[in-house]
């Protein structure tokens, strides 16, 4: 059995995003590259979104991904580590996926200091200075008072909500996302470039745009936006030395942005 060192970054499978045939055909895509990692892996990092919607009641949760909940409580059991980032299409997550499955479950950017190196790791929204609009959304989605309010429905209606949701995003509907707008305009890049006045990072590891690039800043700091599993299937590994961005479908490949 290989030697069990690698760590792995994915983000933005949005399963469950409307159609549902075409968010079943991803989650098997998904089992299918995680059945591959668990011989080397040691740790696996979800960096948000891996649900399109996702709201649980202390009793209840959302019906559907069986599968992929069992394979990652399966992941977690072999003795491989599970970290959860919150993204903005999964805020509510709670209790469940740590309880249950063993996850570690994150709601903010975190330091990791792995074989000597610095990553700054998270779901990589709202960096930076702009989008008031979504500051306000997310503000509004983080609010106790407006949880506990929203807890209160029946789960068919917050569920019924929740496709609603997704029947609006513009990734149901095909639509990519924005093409990388150069060093200058990418908010991550930008955040990375006044991040490391104060403190030094090796790695900042991003999901959230969905576009996959790898960007370097300065002269030993590299920018990594993971992509999405909507279109690009893109994930990235660190091999205790390296880390390096792929694409599960081959043909992707052409789409990762290297710099």
């Amino acid at each position: 059995m290989p030697e069990r060192k690698k760590i792995y970054f994915i983000s933005d499978a949005h399963l469950g995003l409307y159609p549902a045939e075409k968010s079943a055909e991803r989650e098997k895509l998904l089992l299918s590259w995680l059945n591959g990692i668990r011989q080397d892996a040691s740790e696996l990092y979800l960096l948000g979104d891996i649900f399109d919607f996702w709201h649980e009641y202390r009793h209840v949760v959302p019906r559907g991904y069986t599968r992929l909940l069992g394979k990652l409580a399966e992941l977690s059991d072999g003795g491989i580590r599970l970290h959860y980032f919150t993204g903005n299409h999964d805020i509510w997550i709670t209790d469940y996926l740590p309880s249950e499955i063993g996850m570690t479950l994150y709601r903010h950017h975190v330091f990791r200091e792995i074989d000597g190196y610095r990553f700054y790791i998270g779901h990589g929204d709202g960096l930076g200075s702009g989008e008031t609009g979504y500051r306000l959304m997310k503000a509004a989605f983080t609010n106790k008072a407006l949880q506990w309010i929203f807890a209160r429905l029946h789960p068919d209606t917050a569920m019924a909500f929740g496709k609603w949701w997704s029947r609006k995003s513009r990734y149901s509907k095909g639509v990519t996302a924005e093409p990388y707008r150069g060093d200058d305009n990418e908010k991550q890049v930008l955040f990375a470039r006044q991040f490391l006045v104060r403190e030094p990072v090796d790695f900042f590891i991003f999901g959230h745009r969905h576009i996959p690039f790898d960007v370097r800043v300065g002269q030993n700091c590299r920018v990594v936006n993971l992509g999405d599993w909507i279109s690009h299937f893109t994930y990235a590994v660190w091999d205790g030395k390296e880390l390096q961005l792929h694409s599960a479908v081959r043909d992707k490949e052409s789409t990762i942005l290297r710099k």
